[in-house]
């Protein structure tokens, strides 16, 4: 008797459980919505009466940003709209039902752009050999056109903080720039305004939110398990850092925003060539010589030691 009083009073472990993971889950999702109305906001990517054209892969990160768009579009004291555009390249077993039948279900306005850019990139790029530039390069050109047909004002892109920190990287190591994604551009055709609105996500969490919401995730079997061999050494580069030193990452991500051009050594930046002393001191300025490449101190919360680098 006793045993099954107990039983009754004290809550399974399961049920203790579950409310847990929802709790977590809430706050996941509100994280979200924090950071990419934040991001939304500092870049005023959105704007009264926009149509927002959200580029809808079928990949974790694709649908992420359009869950939460829609829960931003409830709260937001502007009006826009969004419609979610996907390309249907023609791969092969591309499962074309899928995303008509969950946007359906979701009740968004919806394209489905059908062009063949598969057997356009099988002609022209040899067995073997990365497809994925020239298949983004066909992919942009259509998304523009479609973007102009359905009258959109602003192109949503995925692009999260770990795309944007992996491709500053990229061009850095690899291509001799200091180039990065960023969160807003016009595009290359000039009749575009291209916005990033989660550029402040982690990728983590946008793995974690996929899980939660239970996307039906489409794998692209254009270039099959072809991997970006550069950027996948750039991705575990990252993760390494974040490992061993917490921190890292996130202070990197910051100095994106935080440019010091006279500090740099791009003439067309900055007008070295013509820089006199005009005897005026300058609070902003630096000592002529410093002793240690960094003199901030190192106790500042998120400051990475200078013998962890």
């Amino acid at each position: 008797m006793n045993a099954v009083m107990e039983t009754l009073e004290t809550p399974p472990v399961s049920v203790k459980s579950a409310e847990k993971i929802a709790l977590e889950n809430n706050k996941l999702h509100k994280r979200l919505c924090r950071l990419v109305g934040q991001a939304i906001g500092d870049f005023n990517m959105i704007e009264d009466g926009d149509k927002v054209m959200v580029c809808l892969s079928g990949g974790k990160d694709s649908y992420a940003l359009l869950d939460i768009l829609m829960t931003l579009r409830e709260r937001a004291p502007i009006h826009f709209d969004i419609i979610a555009v996907n390309l249907d390249q023609k791969q092969p077993n591309f499962p074309d039902h899928i995303l008509p039948a969950y946007l359906t279900e979701l009740g968004v306005a919806f394209h489905i752009e059908n062009q063949d850019t598969y057997s356009i990139v099988k002609r022209l790029i040899p067995e073997g050999k990365t497809t994925c530039s020239l298949c983004s390069r066909l992919r942009r050109g259509i998304l523009y056109r479609v973007a102009d047909e359905l009258g959109a004002t602003k192109i949503a892109l995925g692009h999260h903080r770990d795309d944007i920190l992996e491709t500053f990287f990229l061009n850095m190591f690899f291509g001799g720039k200091l180039k990065g994604m960023p969160a807003k551009l016009q595009s290359d055709d000039g009749k575009h305004i291209v916005i990033r609105p989660m550029a402040y996500v982690k990728e983590e969490d946008t793995e974690r939110y996929a899980a939660v919401k239970g996307f039906p995730i489409i794998p692209c079997d254009l270039c099959g398990s072809q991997e970006n061999l550069q950027r996948k050494q750039i991705k575990g580069l990252m993760r390494d850092w974040e490992k061993k030193f917490p921190g890292r990452v996130e202070s990197i991500f910051s100095a994106l925003s935080t440019v010091v051009p006279s500090h740099l050594m791009d003439r067309d930046l900055f007008g070295f060539t013509g820089l006199a002393a005009d005897g005026v001191a300058s609070p902003l300025g630096d000592i002529a010589f410093d002793d240690e490449p960094c003199s901030t101190p190192t106790t500042m919360p998120g400051m990475i030691p200078l013998q962890s680098l």
